[in-house]
């Protein structure tokens, strides 16, 4: 059995331990106050631009916009959205799980990684795998100007026929305690089939230029978005991740401080025990002698 030194030695550390993780559910909870304000913010215009896209898409009949040539996919590119810290669960180990499962679906194909946050480019960088640019350190303090410039990149890379396809493996924000795995087709932007007769679900607007002039303008736009709210989602489903981590690891400190309580006085109990008997049979000895 360990000594009583040992074990008011445990509870001492694990009792630091407990406020550090206490500290840090509560930092992770102001920051997700803000994340989640930022992603309710950004979601309706995200979504809207996104359905004026698709909209304007099924109405042109031939779009020649390159960045909805459908090609052959040979090169895959994968955009692994994970974070930049740890301590927050399951959160980066399952999108990288989902990552090289997408990965393996290609393996007959040409694959690659571009990492955006330091835990995703510390894995894919110590195994085999080919990889593009990396954007590490940016949830320190995410700003639009980073979604454009991963979108800028990723348009060059399309555009260059140096990726075919490009797809985004994110986890997206629907609560505290949990988020949703997401893989989603970045490049060459997919058009959508609308449910029932095309003149029931497409208003017949005015355009004002004509269609393809406002699809190339607003084409870009649309993909710094959607780069913008994929930042945003990852973010907000990162801070409650840790967030629900932190309060299990405070929760299960104190546990552990309360049976190893237990344990001390057991022990101490024990000693005190040990010191009585070795008193009483002291005295009986002298008894016994005199």
């Amino acid at each position: 059995m360990a000594t009583l030194r040992e074990i008011k030695r445990r509870i001492g550390s694990i009792k630091s331990t407990q406020q550090i993780t206490r500290a840090m559910k509560m930092v992770a909870a102001a920051k997700l106050r803000r994340a989640q304000e930022n992603i309710f913010a950004a979601r309706p215009y995200a979504y809207k631009i996104d359905e004026l896209i698709q909209h304007l898409v099924a109405k042109i009949e031939n779009p020649t916009d390159p960045l909805l040539e459908s090609r052959e996919p040979e090169r895959v590119m994968l955009v692994v959205v994970t974070a930049d810290r740890g301590l927050c669960g399951s959160f980066n180990s399952n999108i990288i799980r989902k990552a090289t499962q997408e990965a393996e679906r290609y393996r007959d194909r040409e694959v690659s990684i571009v990492s955006v946050g330091r835990k995703g480019y510390d894995f894919f960088r110590k195994r085999n795998y080919q990889l593009g640019r990396e954007f590490i350190n940016l949830f320190n303090n995410v700003q639009y100007q980073h979604a454009q410039a991963i979108a800028e990149y990723l348009i060059e890379e399309f555009l260059a026929c140096r990726a075919d396809r490009i797809i985004l493996v994110y986890n997206e924000f629907k609560s505290v305690i949990q988020q949703n795995l997401k893989v989603e087709q970045f490049l060459p932007l997919r058009k959508r089939e609308f449910e029932g007769e095309g003149s029931g679900n497409l208003v017949d607007y005015i355009y004002e230029p004509s269609q393809e002039a406002l699809l190339k303008a607003l084409l870009p736009k649309h993909l710094n978005m959607q780069v913008w709210r994929v930042l945003l989602e990852s973010y907000a489903a990162e801070q409650g991740a840790r967030m629900a981590a932190m309060e299990n690891a405070t929760e299960n400190a104190g546990e552990l401080i309360h049976d190893l309580t237990l344990l001390f006085n057991k022990a101490r109990q024990a000693a005190i025990t040990k010191e009585i008997s070795e008193i009483v049979g002291g005295a009986e000895a002298l008894k016994s002698a005199s």
